[in-house]
C-alpha cells in the first residue's frame, strides 16, 4: 500500500478494480470501450491512462471497500455481494451490467430440505456471513453460520454443514456437487461505486468519466436500424421506432419512398422487427453501435 501512495499521481482519479478473477475483463474492457488508453501488464498493481487523469489500482476484489473507504482509491469497480458484505458505506454511481450472479443457499439433492424454516438449527457454510445473518435474521431463521474461505461446496460432503450460501451464476458448480438451490439471498453484478465525499477538484473528472461509461451502456443495450418504407407509412413506423426524440427521414430516388434510421433497445429488438414487416418496412439493416450519448 505504501509502495503505490508513493507511486500515485495525487491529481488524477484513482479506481480500484479486481486484479484476477471474474470481474476483471468486464472492468477493463468497459474502461477501454470508455476510450481509455492504457497498459496492464502482468504482475503490475498500477496503471496509469494515457488519455485521461485516471490511475487504475490492481487489487483482491475483497480489498476494494477498504481502498475506497479510506481514500487510496476515489472509485471502485466490485460486485454487489462484496459491497453488501463489506457494510460499508459508499455512493453507488451505476450499475455496469456484467458478472451478474446469485447469492443462493442450496441443499443436497438427497436432503429433503425444500423450505426455508427446516434450515432452522442446521449449520449453514458460506463465505458472507453478514450478508447471510442479515437474511436469516429477516426471515426468522436460527441457524448456525459457519464461515468459510472458499470452496463452500464441499461442506456438505465432508459433513462440516447441512447446507450452503455461495454466489451461483451458471448453476453448474452446484450440479457438480449435487446440490440444489432453494433460495436467492441477494442478485449481484458489477457496480461503481466512489467514497462518500469526492474531492470538489476531481469531482468533473468523475463527471466526464461517468459520462464515457453511461454512453458505454446505452451502445450495449441499443441497436441502430436502417430500414426503407413506403412514405405514406412514416407516421406508423415513428410509432414503432421513436428513437432517442424521433426517427431520420431521408428522401429515395425512387418516388414515394423513404429512408428511416432511428435507435431501438435491444431486448425489444425482434418484437419491434416484426412490426415493422407488418408495416412495410423494407431492406432492414441493423449496426452495432459504439457509444450512445444522450
Amino acid at each position: 500500500m505504501i509502495f503505490l501512495l508513493m507511486k500515485l499521481n495525487g491529481n488524477n482519479l484513482k479506481i480500484a478494480i479486481q486484479k484476477k478473477g471474474n470481474l476483471t475483463a468486464g472492468s477493463l474492457d468497459i474502461l477501454k470501450k470508455a476510450g481509455l488508453q492504457f497498459e496492464v501488464l502482468e504482475n503490475r498493481l498500477l496503471s496509469s491512462c494515457e488519455n485521461f487523469p485516471l490511475e487504475i489500482i490492481f487489487v483482491r476484489d475483497d480489498d476494494i471497500p477498504e481502498y475506497v473507504k479510506d481514500g487510496i482509491a476515489d472509485l471502485g469497480i466490485l460486485g454487489i455481494d462484496v459491497l453488501a458484505e463489506s457494510q460499508l458505506k459508499f455512493k453507488k454511481l451505476l450499475d455496469l451490467g456484467f458478472s451478474r450472479c446469485k447469492l443462493q443457499i442450496a441443499v443436497p439433492r438427497d436432503s429433503q430440505m425444500t423450505s426455508l424454516s427446516q434450515l432452522n438449527n442446521k449449520r449453514i457454510a458460506t463465505s458472507f456471513p453478514n450478508i447471510l445473518r442479515k437474511f436469516l435474521k429477516k426471515k426468522k431463521i436460527k441457524a448456525k453460520i459457519i464461515k468459510v474461505a472458499g470452496s463452500v461446496e464441499i461442506a456438505p460432503i465432508v459433513g462440516s454443514a447441512d447446507a450452503i450460501c455461495d454466489l451461483v451464476s451458471s448453476g453448474s458448480t452446484l450440479k457438480t456437487h449435487d446440490l440444489v438451490p432453494t433460495k436467492t439471498v441477494l442478485v449481484s453484478q458489477a457496480t461503481l461505486v466512489s467514497k462518500l465525499i469526492i474531492d470538489p477538484d476531481k469531482q468533473t473528472k468523475v463527471s466526464d468519466l461517468l459520462r464515457r461509461i453511461k454512453a458505454v451502456l446505452q451502445a450495449q443495450k441499443t441497436k441502430y436500424i436502417m430500414l426503407n418504407a413506403p412514405k405514406n407509412k412514416v407516421n406508423a413506423i415513428a410509432k414503432i421506432i421513436p428513437g432517442t426524440k424521433s426517427p431520420s427521414v431521408i428522401p429515395l430516388n425512387k418516388p414515394g419512398w423513404v429512408a428511416m434510421h432511428s435507435v431501438v433497445e435491444e431486448d425489444r429488438f425482434w418484437e419491434t422487427l416484426d412490426k415493422l414487416r407488418a408495416v412495410g418496412a423494407r431492406s432492414i439493416l441493423v449496426l452495432p453501435i459504439e457509444k450512445m450519448i444522450i
